[in-house]
């Protein structure tokens, strides 16, 4: 295969509104240097983690919404801490945390016989400066990612699949079915508990429906109404309207393990319907990061709140092989070419849609 010079590439230079996102047609094609790979992109998801770190949403200084800043920004952040990591992002910066493609070129220590496989890159990697757990980095955040005709990868970190999904399909399961497999994964998760999900319809929420399911538990999952349908066939039990009063239709003490990816003002409940010793996990906070905690219902009820960032190796490792063996399903809405992200994340933002939306270069 021939590699080009140059590429097509959307360059994040500032935190802020979608004209941040800039369209470059002259980026030079990266060179794969020692231990690492280079991939010809099919396809690349979009992701929360996107549209949040170009809005600066993880500064301390925002305690709204991601909605709120979602296409024009935040008039009042510190950039210094508007990352995700809290390290100040290196602009111009290349997202895109869901990588599928081929695999072209491959630098030093790599075998060559790599060159031609069809592989997904791991979203979440240990950080490479640091020896110690729970220290990590977001391919697309912290290193220029998959929004772009031709990304750089650790080889390590990239895996073959076989498969016959599209590469679209393919795209939509790095981030969001690896954070909804960490959660399950560290909460340990068993057969016959009941999960009760919220933001059910989004990428994470369909992806944990789908792999709680597999676990064999019962799972219960929180969405709009519009979206009911589509939520039940992806496996949940039952499938409750995302206003509801959870408290009165599941009775206190009613579900082993809550799966949150909203937070915000309806956050409390949540505990309520916890059993006693039961397990909270969260990767998101899509609703607002400021919630209010009655310290008696948590220790009163031995509960374990959990935050799900780190993943260990075997998370990635473990989907892939649910990917080969066909034991969970891809949920892709729409796509769109790479040049059309403004469009795109509009209408991520709107939340018209079931599961996840896919750019293709």
């Amino acid at each position: 295969m021939t590699i080009a010079t140059h590429m097509t590439a959307v360059q994040l230079v500032g935190h802020g509104g979608l004209e941040q996102l800039q369209i470059n047609n002259a980026v030079p094609v990266p060179t794969a240097k020692p231990g690492e790979v280079l991939i010809k992109v099919g396809a690349a998801g979009i992701n929360n983690t996107d549209i949040n770190t170009r809005i600066g949403w993880y500064s301390k200084q925002v305690t709204t919404d991601t909605a709120t800043g979602g296409q024009g920004g935040f008039q009042s952040l510190d950039e210094e801490d508007a990352s995700w990591s809290g390290i100040p992002l290196q602009l111009p910066r290349i997202q895109g945390a869901d990588v599928c493609g081929k695999i072209v070129a491959v630098g030093d220590g790599v075998d060559a016989s790599r060159i031609g496989e069809r592989v997904l890159v791991r979203a979440l990697q240990e950080d490479p400066t640091r020896e110690q757990a729970f220290y990590c980095i977001t391919y697309g955040s912290e290193c220029d990612g998959g929004f772009a005709e031709y990304a750089i990868a650790l080889n390590k970190h990239t895996y073959a699949v076989n498969c016959d999904w599209s590469d679209a399909e393919l795209a939509s399961i790095p981030c969001a079915y690896s954070t909804a497999e960490n959660m399950l994964h560290r909460a340990h998760l068993k057969d016959g508990e009941t999960v009760l999900i919220t933001g059910a319809s989004g990428g994470v929420g369909s992806a944990a429906v789908q792999l709680a399911k597999r676990r064999g538990a019962r799972v219960i999952a929180l969405c709009s109404a519009g979206k009911a349908g589509a939520v039940a066939e992806l496996g949940a039990d039952l499938v409750l309207d995302r206003a509801a009063d959870i408290v009165k239709q599941l009775g206190r003490d009613s579900v082993d393990m809550v799966i949150d990816l909203v937070a915000g003002p309806a956050w409390a409940p949540l505990l309520d319907v916890l059993k006693r010793g039961g397990r909270y996990s969260t990767a998101g906070a899509i609703a607002g990061p400021i919630v209010e905690l009655d310290v008696r219902t948590l220790y009163l009820k031995d509960l374990t709140l959990r935050g799900s960032t780190y993943q260990e190796e075997v998370v990635f490792s473990n989907l892939i092989g649910y990917i080969d063996r066909g034991e969970i399903q891809p949920v892709v809405s729409a796509t769109y070419p790479l040049t059309d992200i403004h469009q795109a994340q509009e209408d991520f933002l709107a939340k018209g849609f079931v599961g996840k939306l896919v750019l293709i270069p």
